[in-house]
């Protein structure tokens, strides 16, 4: 209960930072991406990571503004980098709740006026879960972001119940394959064959498909042998602050 009433101040008085994984090509070994996470910066309790907070947000009304927040955050972030030719996609995650709000493509319209980065470089993560709650008002949704010119892409594909029906009307331009079967695909032919599938479907489909949880050179090989085009983990990076990222880049 008291995390509950110190996370609307926490939205209200800029105790939420972000932290930011790159995302790296398979073929060309270069960034072209991060995906910006969110932490909770608590003056008590120190940093909290999103799964101690997301759902007392979804809960307490607060989804539709923190997410908000955040994405005006990895905006300003993106735009500094973007002023600095530091040209990358910046990822941010949002919700159902986001996805099924009506008015929430003019939010994100009038918070990409604010600032002079093209909305080509934003990219926003769903769930498979988030789109099936009401595919068609997601559908709608999508297309309305798609419009203004920002990548929509499906987070942790595999976990879900996507109907195929509906994902090929879905203007998405990536998949991210979960990282329970990433994790696993060296020593788990299952998990290994799940990845190959997703691959092979995400380009049949004229999507990029990313893969999520890379933890080892292994794993990276692989993943370069079967096709996949870029991949997230703690074998490049983990999640880091925007100066730390700015140190890694330079020395990797």
């Amino acid at each position: 209960m008291a995390l509950q009433f110190d996370l609307r101040r926490a939205v209200e008085n800029d105790q939420l930072i972000l932290h930011y994984q790159p995302k790296v090509d398979l073929t060309s070994h270069c960034v072209s991406g991060v995906e910006a996470l969110v932490r909770w910066q608590h003056p008590e309790h120190g940093l909290i990571y999103p799964d101690a907070f997301i759902t007392l947000a979804e809960k307490n009304g607060l989804m539709k503004q923190l997410t908000l927040k955040v994405l005006k955050m990895a905006l300003r972030q993106c735009d500094l980098w973007y002023q600095q030719n530091l040209n990358l996609n910046m990822a941010v995650n949002i919700s159902a709740i986001n996805l099924q709000d009506p008015i929430f493509p003019d939010r994100v319209a009038e918070l990409l006026g604010k600032f002079s980065v093209p909305a080509c470089y934003i990219e926003l993560e769903i769930t498979e879960t988030a789109i099936m709650t009401d595919p068609l008002r997601a559908i709608e949704n999508i297309k309305k972001l798609n419009g203004m010119g920002l990548q929509v892409s499906i987070d942790d594909f595999g976990t879900g119940y996507s109907s195929m029906a509906y994902l090929k009307e879905l203007l998405v331009a990536k998949i991210k394959i979960d990282k329970s079967f990433v994790m696993e695909m060296d020593s788990n032919q299952s998990d290994d064959i799940i990845v190959r599938s997703t691959i092979d479907l995400g380009h049949n489909l004229g999507l990029k498909v990313v893969a999520e949880g890379v933890e080892s050179q292994k794993s990276w090989d692989r993943l370069k042998e079967l096709g996949c085009d870029s991949a997230q983990g703690y074998f490049m990076s983990q999640p880091i602050t925007a100066d730390q990222f700015m140190e890694w880049i330079k020395e990797s």
